[in-house]
């Protein structure tokens, strides 16, 4: 779509072209019948895949599972070649849907929010881009995912290298040549393990710097074959309803049995399995992997034996072992030879809990005691400003305030789609919400159709303003962190779950660990209440809060 004035005017603007994005317009659009339209900052669709072009990337979710599940007509239309896509193909994906739903005429391309304020006498938001457009709307969402907001550590010294360098989360779309360079690679989270083996066979010589030593499964990944493809598409209903009725919306069930209940050698041979299948499928073999410690404790062992054997030097198989925290307490990395990969002659480790980074200077990487690494180019797989992140990029202000100050101390919210202050505006995946805990297609569809019906039940009741209460989010923030604290994801020094990644945020963990089938309950009983905990306002100037009981709610939830 083209910008033709300085000033447009929409029922409701949507930020982001990926995954939500994509799906709230055409619900919003085709179903609900309202003038909406996305604000893109790139140049096409695939929101966080369109910025993700790094060496590996791809998806760790089995691409049977990452789809849409709305369409059986897509479904039968599209076939995934890999087990697991990579960008491109996922990127292909979503350029597939848009032109099959016909969604490009309301998406502007190259149009960078740079400020959401409500106007409190017409009751609309008013979004300013970069390019001094302004958009006015009733309703606002956000797409903007959960990992969009790159950071790029503040070591000192980095203006002054005279080589490139670059942050896997922001890749150049035609790409980076690293052939016959030596190469400085920062960051061992899920990213830098893609990355690490790719980029290793192009250059001279890979450094990678690791702070935090990592788990990881093999992927095992494969192309699929004309039988599977042809049994996907035949079973729509089957894996629509297995991605929406599991706890992480993947594609396969988590087992009901308990680690220390099963003999040693079972125990052993379920691992094995599980690592010989290869992928996420690792965390479900058994119930309580993130509950109990000891139980946590033999799946971390038994992952550490097997990296070992890996590595062919025994410094380095340490280095790369000594992990300070539960498996899959932080995002479960899987792999293709990354471990592997430091058995090639032109790889080093550096151990940065040994010996940390001092600077960057002209030409490379300088350490406390003062070893130098010279380098060409530096990629910084450093992660992003997670979750919150991406939100308060967004300058939003509301009646009493921007966004950004109310959450100083951590985030606040209504299941993670709706903020006290903030009234018609829903977060797609929020803080808040199980998200990044999940298969993000399965928690957006889940979102982007609550919104829907919501939208459509203040259109239909004739309500200007919605909003959720303060004591909803305050009650709702508590049952986050009271589930959270139920498990051992919170137990976890560097997290970015935690926002523990960027200097000076609170540390707060941040997604719903209850599960996608109690939160989606959850979600559904809100609604079924006539919104439960919101704040709605018509145009008699009438307000109503809907109460409700979420301790009755919290206690629903964790007996699941």
């Amino acid at each position: 779509m083209d910008e033709q004035t300085k000033e447009m005017h929409f029922d409701a603007l949507i930020i982001g072209a990926g995954f939500s994005g994509l799906y709230q317009l055409h619900r919003l659009r085709d179903h609900v019948g309202l003038n909406a339209a996305i604000l893109e900052q790139g140049s096409g669709v695939g929101g966080t895949w369109y910025w993700n072009r790094y060496p590996g990337a791809r998806c760790d979710s089995e691409s049977q599972g990452y789809c849409y599940f709305f369409s059986k007509k897509l479904h039968q239309e599209w076939q995934w070649s890999e087990r697991y896509p990579g960008h491109s193909e996922i990127r292909r994906y979503l350029n597939f849907v848009a032109d099959r739903l016909n969604l490009r005429t309301e998406i502007f391309f190259g149009t960078k929010v740079c400020r959401c304020t409500f106007l409190t006498q017409q009751n609309v938001w008013h979004v300013e881009t970069e390019k001094n457009k302004s958009f006015y709307a009733k309703w606002l969402i956000t797409g903007v995912g959960c990992l969009s907001s790159t950071n790029v550590p503040n070591i000192k010294g980095l203006s002054s290298f005279e080589g490139n360098w670059y942050h896997t989360g922001q890749w150049p779309r035609g790409g980076v040549n690293f052939k016959g360079q030596r190469i400085g690679q920062i960051g061992t989270g899920s990213t830098g393990i893609q990355a690490a083996p790719v980029i290793a066979k192009e250059c001279k010589h890979l450094t990678v710097f690791q702070r935090t030593a990592n788990y990881s499964i093999p992927a095992r990944n494969d192309s699929w074959d004309d039988d599977y493809t042809q049994w996907v598409r035949n079973h729509f209903k089957e894996l629509k309803s297995l991605v929406q009725s599991t706890p992480s919306g993947h594609p396969f069930r988590i087992s009901s049995n308990l680690t220390m209940e099963v003999s040693e050698n079972e125990r052993q041979s379920i691992f094995n399995d599980a690592w010989l299948k290869g992928g996420l499928r690792f965390r479900g073999v058994f119930s309580d992997l993130l509950t109990s410690s000891k139980a946590n404790q033999q799946a971390s062992e038994f992952i550490k034996s097997k990296i070992q054997r890996k590595i062919s030097n025994p410094e380095t198989a340490k280095i790369l072992t000594e992990i300070d925290h539960p498996y899959a307490a932080k995002r479960p990395p899987i792999d293709t030879n990354y471990f592997e990969t430091f058995n090639r002659d032109n790889v080093a480790l550096v151990d940065l809990k040994a010996d940390p980074i001092s600077e960057i200077f002209a030409k490379g990487i300088r350490l406390r005691s003062g070893v130098e690494h010279e380098l060409d180019k530096i990629v910084f797989a450093t992660g992003f400003d997670a979750m919150t992140g991406p939100l308060i990029k967004l300058n939003v202000v509301g009646p009493n305030g921007n966004l950004k100050n109310y959450w100083r101390d951590g985030p606040i919210n209504y299941l993670g789609l709706s903020i006290p202050g903030f009234p018609n505006l829903f977060t797609i995946t929020g803080p808040g919400s199980p998200s990044v805990l999940s298969n993000m297609p399965v928690s957006i569809e889940q979102h982007v159709d609550w919104i829907t019906k919501c939208i459509q039940y203040c259109t239909d009741k004739k309500i200007d303003l919605i909003e959720a209460g303060e004591d909803a989010a305050q009650d709702w923030t508590i049952h986050v962190r009271e589930t959270a604290n139920a498990t051992l994801l919170p137990k976890v020094k560097h997290s970015w779950y935690l926002g523990a990644n960027i200097p000076g945020k609170p540390r707060v963990f941040m997604p719903y660990a209850g599960g996608l089938v109690t939160y989606r309950q959850i979600c559904n009983t809100i609604e079924k209440k006539g919104y439960s905990g919101f704040k709605l306002l018509k145009s008699t100037g009438a307000t109503n809060i809907k109460k409700i009981d979420l301790q009755k709610l919290r206690s629903f939830a964790l007996g699941i």
